[in-house]
């Protein structure tokens, strides 16, 4: 039987709590199916670990999760913690290290879920965000030029790759083919002269041997408008570090919030382990109160076993979603219901047996 060894680190806020549920129907998924197992191996990294040790995860922390298959990350973040130390010294390092150069985020409507915008139907909301997820904006690239003197000058760089917009590219075409879907890329040509140009360029040159697969092409500010005005029109679309980062939550919010918000950072070759985490931060403020929303941890395990093959399992717990958001009978707060983060998990794991012995 195949056993896969996952990494979990839930980090801090409501990470621990959500990913606890996460954890709990991971296993019960791979109990219930016989076919294959999980190995959880918990680490308490994050911003407690870095206020007793100063770093946020230990020195040798990315060779010690080398050896895993994946990872389950909860969320990362507290106030006393400066957030680019908490973001570049787990999260992105891990991201760098392991080339996990593709964030696959989902901007889907579900059926029950909630939608600020009027008159749309969840036909309407069905993007898949194809994240460049090593280089451009966040590539860390820079200067800070006589700090604290009347001339001081700050630097920040984007790094533009041919190999890393090429590979990126080639992702989202080689998926909205297989989907059958069109694909839009999203960048800023007209003001970022070299490093959107050169995104623009190579776009076209990838798209010539894909002459089956529909694109288009918008500039980000006009694509975050439509995104809210005519959702329907944007189906895979691709966009670097930034504009991918900004444009998903904007997603999450007319997707049913961002307790709906799952995501993913591949390594498609599979050299190093991928990543899997909700995106929708710690909320410290309502840590430890059983308040936090699992769904979206629920979802990020729906793909994480969409990547090990098991896309039926996957699909299996976007449906239990779907019937919980429609019966409306055990949510939490923020989706109008009055249940805990462990009471939906239980009902995701009754449903999850319910349906797994139906079959």
């Amino acid at each position: 039987m195949q056993t896969y060894k996952i990494a979990v680190i839930a980090g801090d806020g409501i990470g621990p709590e959500v990913i606890r549920e996460g954890v709990r129907v991971l296993d019960e998924a791979a109990r219930l199916d016989g076919s294959f197992a999980f190995a959880f191996t918990h680490f308490p990294w994050g911003c407690d670990y870095y206020k007793e040790t100063g770093r946020m995860m230990p020195e040798d922390g990315i060779e010690t999760l080398s050896a895993f298959d994946a990872i389950f990350l909860g969320a990362v973040g507290r106030p006393d913690v400066p957030d680019h130390i908490s973001l570049w010294d787990l999260l992105l390092i891990i991201r760098k290290s392991f080339d996990q150069y593709v964030n696959l985020r989902p901007v889907k409507l579900l059926r029950g879920a909630p939608c600020p915008l009027a008159g749309v139907t969840e036909a309407d909301v069905d993007m898949t965000f194809i994240r460049e997820n090593s280089e451009g904006e966040y590539a860390g690239s820079g200067s800070w030029l006589y700090p604290g003197k009347p001339n001081e000058v700050v630097i920040q760089n984007g790094v533009f790759s041919r190999v890393g917009c090429e590979r990126i590219i080639r992702y989202a075409f080689e998926l909205a083919r297989k989907e059958k879907k069109t694909l839009t890329s999203i960048s800023k040509g007209n003001a970022l002269n070299y490093s959107m140009v050169f995104w623009d360029q190579i776009f076209r040159e990838v798209g010539q041997q894909y002459p089956d697969v529909e694109t288009h092409s918008y500039l980000v500010d006009a694509a975050s408008m439509f995104m809210v005005k005519d959702p329907k029109r944007f189906q895979i679309v691709v966009t670097s570090n930034l504009f991918g980062d900004i444009l998903t939550d904007l997603g999450a919010a007319i997707a049913g919030g961002m307790g709906l918000a799952a995501g993913a950072n591949l390594n498609p070759e599979r050299r190093f382990p991928s990543m899997f985490e909700p995106i929708h931060g710690s909320a410290p403020d309502i840590a430890g109160m059983g308040k936090a929303n699992p769904l979206a941890t629920v979802w990020s395990a729906s793909q994480m076993l969409d990547f090990f093959g098991r896309e039926d399992l996957g699909k299996l717990l976007i449906d239990i979603i779907e019937e919980m958001l429609c019966e409306k009978k055990v949510l939490t707060a923020d989706l109008g219901g009055s249940s805990t983060t462990e009471e939906v998990g239980d009902e995701v794991i009754r449903k999850l047996r319910e349906r797994m012995k139906a079959r």
